[in-house]
């Protein structure tokens, strides 16, 4: 089942070259949508906790579905070696009108996006495999010592954004749902990690759901994980 959702998806990516408007708002649905707008309403840039489940390429066209006044949307990326398709995925990803971040520069994109008086809505692929010298937060996960990246985390407080999740279920092929969850407001003296182990609480349990979804190829558990005492 895993392998035949992974031929979905990069059907479904391509796809996005030339899908229209009215046709992925009928494949692409979004749950509690208001979420967003209440947040920016109340002048709150996001951080979007969000994972390689379903089709992720999808979920930028969250921009037909909210608020558009003050704010940019956004997505966080890890630049590819091939040129040429780095190009390619840039120019997909920016199909409904989001902006991509390199990893290594979304802090002062952010930064850019805050002193030009503009809001926020940014989407993190957390649960990947850290980079090697990322800092991260050892917990259990799946039945596992895993590292997570704790990059959004530090970027969510230092920016003072709040923070929601997106649950995302494939209902059908070519059909998916993302339901916007909230996320807890941490204050500044509570302990680093909280908002990164929440999150991940959140994504095993979209994975346990319906684990085919997940992209199990990408290495998770490359090297062994000791989970401090």
């Amino acid at each position: 089942m895993f392998y035949r959702n992974m031929a979905d998806y990069m059907v479904e990516t391509i796809k996005l070259l030339h899908i229209s408007d009215a046709e992925i708002k009928k494949r692409m649905h979004f749950e509690n949508a208001w979420l967003i707008d209440d947040l920016i309403a109340a002048g709150k840039s996001i951080v979007v906790y969000f994972s390689h489940c379903g089709n992720w390429e999808w979920a930028p066209s969250v921009t037909l579905h909210a608020s558009h006044d003050r704010v940019e949307y956004c997505q966080v990326y890890r630049p590819l070696v091939n040129k040429v398709f780095d190009k390619l995925m840039l120019e997909i990803r920016s199909r409904f009108g989001s902006l991509s971040f390199s990893k290594s520069t979304v802090l002062r994109d952010l930064l850019m996006l805050r002193r030009d008086g503009k809001l926020s809505v940014t989407g993190f692929m957390s649960d990947q495999k850290p980079s090697h010298g990322d800092p991260t937060v050892k917990t259990m996960f799946l039945n596992r010592p895993t590292a997570f990246i704790s990059g959004t985390e530090n970027l969510a407080r230092r920016l003072s954004m709040t923070c929601i999740y997106w649950d995302m279920e494939k209902i059908s092929r070519g059909h998916y749902s993302i339901l916007c969850r909230p996320m807890s407001d941490v204050a500044a003296d509570s302990p680093f990690g909280t908002l990164t182990l929440e999150y991940v609480r959140m994504l095993e349990s979209t994975i346990r759901r319906n684990p085919s979804i997940w992209l199990w190829t990408h290495k998770r558990w490359k090297y062994p994980v000791t989970l401090d005492n």
